[in-house]
């Protein structure tokens, strides 16, 4: 099937649709604007310039996508955004390129932003994620795969969340959330494992438990982070989990979130 644009859509001469897209009247697509195949762009959406949108997406009415970051060192230089395929990207949704510092916006495959979602400059975003509605990611943000972000929940600038993460609506986020956790309560902590996102990604009953043998040594020994990462070497096998929970809080800059008791 041929590209279908309706006579009412805005679309710039140079741009690159694929196989099978539609695009909807009153849309607007820039000149420097990729669309892979099988895309359906609705009425009233907006791709700007820099926009590589992958295949099997779908924008809704009023969503922004590819705006300019909202960075006040940005002077209209040339950075672009980036997302995977099988996008569903919700009414009045925005998701901003980057800015120089690293030239890129990044959003991987299969990833979901519910209405009033906004993924700002530079952020880098895995595969299968779900933003719930209003929620919101600032400046160089990195999220892990399998994330669910709950509604309204806001995240500080360069924040890292791990993994398999799923976070409670409403709650801010100041610090680095590690993989496979379940994060909720003001200030935000550890509240256990996102053991039902795990089952549902078949994770064996040895790998859960390891992971749950980890934090615990984390948020219930009374060590600092440093000495549970020590015992955690010494006492548990370093699986593939075990090392992705390890990684992230050798690279973790704002510090991983506190235990319960810890506020």
């Amino acid at each position: 099937m041929s590209v279908v644009v309706d006579p009412l859509a805005s679309v710039g001469k140079k741009a690159q649709l694929g196989e099978n897209v539609t695009v909807g009247p009153s849309a607007i697509i820039g000149d420097d604007v990729v669309i892979g195949d099988n895309s359906v762009i609705a009425p009233y959406a907006i791709i700007q310039n820099g926009t590589r949108l992958g295949k099997g997406c779908r924008v809704a009415s009023f969503a922004v996508v590819g705006g300019p970051p909202q960075d006040l060192k940005y002077k209209d230089e040339p950075t672009i955004l980036t997302i995977g395929d099988q996008c569903d990207i919700r009414e009045y949704v925005t998701l901003n390129r980057g800015t120089l510092e690293t030239g890129k916006t990044v959003i991987g495959n299969n990833c979901m932003f519910m209405a009033n979602t906004h993924v700002a400059h530079d952020c880098v975003m895995g595969n299968f994620c779900i933003m719930a509605n209003s929620a919101a990611l600032a400046g160089h943000v990195h999220l892990g795969s399998w994330v669910i972000i709950g509604g309204l929940v806001p995240i500080h600038q360069f924040v890292h969340i791990g993994d398999h993460v799923i976070i409670g609506g409403g709650y801010r986020v100041p610090k680095d959330v590690p993989p496979y956790v379940r994060a909720g309560r003001e200030p935000l902590c550890y509240e256990g494992l996102n053991s039902v996102g795990l089952r549902r990604r078949g994770f064996s009953t040895d790998a859960v438990n390891q992971i749950e043998q980890a934090y615990n040594i984390i948020y219930k020994s009374k060590l600092n982070v440093s000495q549970a990462v020590a015992r955690i070497k010494q006492e548990i096998e370093l699986s593939p989990e075990i090392q992705n929970i390890l990684n992230f809080i050798a690279d973790s800059k704002r510090g991983i979130i506190p235990g319960p008791d810890r506020h």
